[in-house]
């Protein structure tokens, strides 16, 4: 039965990755289904289209929480049950690909940046400030939001390899910044094509412009 604790752990983060706040809080507070206009991604960027900063701001926390928590909860009650850093890390891998794919929600979800964020944060403390830091100063300077994830995903993995050597996080931390990049595919295009939406940029009435 022990050896079955990873899988049955990393089925449950992949189960509360799964839950998509950007759809649960908008829903809650009244709004459209972030799903029906912007980008259609179910984010806390594309809920900040809504106008409504409050819910963007809960959409970013419980999509961050849902990352964070899973893996402390691995790293803070796991070692009697056997779970180490490498169920932590898987756990917190499962977490994201819930937000990527989630259950509830046909499979459609976001493009992970928060969830990323909370996992890496949990994981490696001091690697989720650089990664963090890394994003705000992107975003900031460009005030493009998919720019930011892309350049922090990059960066991610090497500040762990060079400054906290290898292991079971470094090798979540890469395999999460190769999915991110890849998520934001169709954000690249439109970074070349000077036709991506900045960070706050309200989305038109109606969902009109879905991008």
């Amino acid at each position: 039965m022990q050896s079955l604790l990873p899988l049955l752990a990393a089925l449950a983060g992949y189960l509360i990755g799964s839950l998509s706040f950007a759809v649960i809080v908008s829903r809650v507070m009244g709004l459209d289904d972030p799903r029906s206009y912007g980008s259609g991604n179910p984010g806390a960027t594309n809920v900040l289209r809504s106008g409504n900063k409050a819910a963007a701001i809960l959409t970013l926390l419980f999509d961050a929480l849902k990352g964070y928590v899973p893996v402390l909860l691995v790293a803070l009650f796991g070692a009697p049950y056997g779970l180490g850093e490498g169920t932590a890390a898987l756990v917190g891998l499962a977490a994201f690909v819930g937000h990527l794919w989630p259950v509830f929600f046909g499979f459609k979800g976001g493009k992970g940046v928060a969830t990323a964020a909370g996992v890496i944060l949990a994981l490696n403390p001091w690697l989720g400030a650089a990664t963090l830091l890394t994003w705000i100063i992107i975003a900031a300077f460009f005030r493009y939001s998919s720019l930011a994830a892309i350049v922090a995903a990059l960066f991610a993995p090497f500040y762990q390899l060079l400054i906290w050597g290898g292991g079971p996080a470094a090798i979540a931390v890469a395999v999460m910044g190769l999915l991110l990049i890849w998520r934001h595919s169709a954000n690249i295009q439109k970074l070349l094509k000077g036709t991506e939406s900045k960070i706050g940029r309200k989305a038109p009435a109606g969902g009109a412009a879905k991008r």
